[in-house]
């Protein structure tokens, strides 16, 4: 035969029955909370999809330059970036620059 002996009460267990109620939280103001609400949806539009995919097909070919030097552009990355500065160039719904 197995005997258990009782469990002592943790600090955690006796600390929950002794808490006092907190107050709840204030609510944020509705203009911040529609703010939110409608930034999320997609973040590029698709001008801006399509401009960047033109600048990867050129990129696959070799036509692709870079700005100044005119260099040939190898980059994946370089090219999302070219695509992506044009369309915002152009108007299309783009995030801003991070630097």
């Amino acid at each position: 035969m197995i005997y258990t002996l009782p469990r002592k009460a943790t600090k955690k267990a006796s600390a929950k029955k002794t808490s006092a109620k907190k107050a709840p939280a204030k609510k944020s103001s509705t203009k911040k909370a529609s703010a939110k609400k409608s930034s999320s949806g997609r973040k590029y539009g698709p001008a801006a999809g399509k401009q960047v995919e033109t600048e990867m097909r050129e990129m696959k070919k070799g036509t692709l330059k870079s700005g100044r030097s005119g260099k040939k552009v190898t980059s994946r990355k370089q090219a999302i970036a070219i695509g992506l500065s044009e369309a915002r160039k152009k108007g299309a719904k783009v995030p801003e620059k991070k630097s």
